[in-house]
């Protein structure tokens, strides 16, 4: 009878943690869709100088960092929720980060490649090669100097959300024929039996 109550205690566990990630799949796809996809003239779009810092700027990162979570991502620049400004966010040793007006300014000798993926660029992973440390200056949301000096994986997160804020993509960086497989995946295909 015990042994019954175990297997039935069991089974309804399982189902929950199944429905508990159906519902974290639900709300990345929503994510998702509220992030702009390759294709959107945006991505390619040089962001602007952030000059008034404000609650519409607070409320920006909040969503940005929100959305960034909820998509299972690690990083997340403006012009990728459709915003011309010089803001991104990510996330270092567990820690939400922001960065305001970001500028790198230092890099290591040490290059590294290594498969990147963009959350504007669904099921798209391309080999990329990155400085290993970085040292990247800004300020905060209420325009206080901030200053990370950061190795990989972080290094290599705060380089691609500037990037993103320079209109460059990771398909951008990547060889010819990753470039090629990439833009393959990405192109619309066609709907067999659609007239």
């Amino acid at each position: 009878m015990a042994e019954e109550h175990d297997h039935e205690e069991h089974d309804h566990e399982e189902r929950e943690a199944d429905e508990r990630d159906l519902e974290r799949e639900a709300r990345r796809l929503v994510a998702l869709s509220r992030i702009r996809q390759y294709g959107d003239p945006v991505l390619r779009m040089r962001a602007r100088e952030v000059e008034t810092f404000d609650e519409d700027l607070e409320r920006l990162v909040e969503r940005m960092t929100a959305l960034m979570h909820e998509a299972n991502g690690v990083g997340l620049a403006a012009t990728q929720v459709g915003v011309l400004r010089r803001v991104f966010v990510f996330v270092e040793d567990g820690e939400d980060r922001v960065l305001v007006n970001p500028v790198v300014t230092n890099v290591s000798q040490e290059m590294e490649l290594e498969d990147e993926g963009c959350l504007s660029l669904r099921d798209v992973l391309v080999p990329v090669e990155r400085t290993v440390g970085v040292a990247i200056e800004g300020v905060d949301v209420e325009d206080k100097p901030v200053r990370f000096e950061l190795v990989a994986p972080a290094s290599r997160v705060v380089q691609h959300e500037v990037d993103h804020l320079d209109g460059i993509l990771i398909i951008d960086r990547t060889s010819d024929e990753a470039r090629r497989e990439a833009l393959a995946t990405l192109r619309p295909q066609p709907v067999l039996g659609a007239r």
